[in-house]
């Protein structure tokens, strides 16, 4: 194991509840309808595909762009306020960095998102972070983990993924990713090179380097 490749939302911070709350509130804006199963179909989408599939739904006059604009507004609102960490994710990133192991942040979310939360963490906590408005294929496409895997000069046969969506779990594959999946919202298919545990609590370093023998 080279590297160790994060997704964020719903991995690294729960921040699930944000969006879903913030589409929540759109729909109540435009008086549109948005039910729970729309807000979980969206969990680890590339934002303007969600933007599509929202303006679709809830019958905007918005392009998919501006909605992007707006459900960013309401998230970072939130993210500002307060940082839901998931369980045991920052203490397994402490010890990454005390063994040397390079970590990657591999997002879909938009980088004006993404910096008040990698403000709470040390510098270089991520020595790459590949965000959404930086690649022109979202997830599920394995753009977005070819590109942290270069960007760390690494190959991505040699990274560890760790996810907790269908679509982030595919992109990471897809890319050749070793996946550990931590289920959050929405359940997740088994896969040929896909871990699962319950939570990231007590998961060490060597754990992570063991993984390969459960694939």
């Amino acid at each position: 194991m080279e590297a160790v490749l994060w997704d964020m939302d719903g991995t690294l911070v729960d921040t699930e509840p944000y969006w879903i709350a913030t589409e929540s509130a759109m729909a109540e804006k435009y008086d549109a309808v948005w039910s729970e199963a729309d807000a979980l179909h969206l969990v680890g989408s590339d934002l303007v595909d969600s933007g599509r599939y929202i303006k679709k739904v809830m019958g905007l006059d918005l392009s998919p762009e501006e909605i992007v604009e707006e459900l960013l507004d309401g998230v970072v609102a939130k993210v500002e306020q307060a940082i839901p960490w998931r369980p045991g994710a920052v203490e397994l990133l402490t010890s990454l960095a005390e063994d040397g192991v390079r970590c990657g942040l591999v997002t879909m979310s938009y980088q004006r998102f993404v910096a008040p939360i990698l403000a709470h963490l040390p510098p270089e906590t991520f020595r790459v972070v590949v965000t959404g408005d930086q690649v022109e294929n979202g997830k599920p496409h394995p753009e977005p983990y070819l590109t942290a895997a270069a960007a760390l000069g690494v190959r991505p046969e040699e990274c560890v993924a760790i996810e907790d969506s269908n679509t982030g779990a595919k992109s990471a594959e897809a890319a050749g990713c070793l996946v550990l999946v931590v289920e959050n919202h929405v359940p997740v298919l088994e896969g040929p090179r896909r871990v699962f545990r319950d939570t990231l609590e007590g998961i060490s370093v060597d754990d992570l380097r063991g993984l390969a023998a459960d694939v």
